[in-house]
């Protein structure tokens, strides 16, 4: 294995399904996205880059949503403060990220919500750290910048302080001069409620 390949096979993946949908009433994880449920088709995306290991973190609805993942190669923990929000979750999966693998340098963040997710924008933000030196890549759409977004392994403990149903974006924003941005114009398109899911059903593979 190349020195550059087994560099990017120690950045992680930490894929955010804890969340209770409440807007939407059911378990977006387990929507239907062509053949597969929208945590099927991240975790597919995911499995095909070259970010290893794989930490799931789930919460509400985790017995039953665990059924759908326990054959995939991946590994799952379940986040008991999900109720908290987002920032628990990040907490969960960047401790087990680093109790796996304490050497990881850094991690990407992936919600299960963005459709549009490909495994080439998750090796590009890889890439483009490697090829930047910037230790934060996030994506640009809709003239911000979010998820899914890498972070190198020094900025861990900021992301271990987070609290609140808040994501990583105020890590993102408090360092903007060490952020390097890769573009994935339909990042913004996301599942939130059943309107959301019914426009996506119209465009579906």
């Amino acid at each position: 294995m190349s020195p550059e390949k087994n560099n990017e096979r120690n950045i992680g993946l930490i894929l955010l399904a804890a969340g209770e949908s409440s807007r939407l009433g059911h378990p977006k994880q387990l929507l239907l996205y062509g053949n597969r449920t929208f945590l099927q088709h991240s975790l597919q995306i995911a499995r095909a880059s070259n970010a290893h290991p794989i930490v799931v973190v789930l919460g509400a609805y985790a017995d039953t949503i665990r059924r759908e993942i326990e054959s995939e190669d991946v590994h799952i923990v379940v986040n008991t403060d999900w109720q908290e929000g987002m920032a628990s979750s990040i907490r969960y999966g960047v401790k087990n990220l680093v109790q796996i693998n304490p050497l990881a340098e850094g991690v990407i963040l992936l919600p299960c919500d963005q459709p549009y997710i490909t495994t080439v924008l998750l090796n590009s933000l890889i890439t483009t750290h490697q090829t930047s030196g910037k230790p934060i890549v996030a994506c640009g759409y809709e003239d911000t910048f979010g998820p899914p977004v890498f972070f190198q392994r020094n900025f861990f403990p900021e992301l271990l302080l987070l609290k609140g149903d808040v994501g990583a974006k105020g890590v993102v924003s408090q360092h903007v001069n060490e952020v390097e941005v890769v573009l994935f114009p339909d990042g913004h398109i996301d599942i939130d409620t059943e309107a959301d899911y019914q426009d996506l059903s119209k465009k579906q593979p």
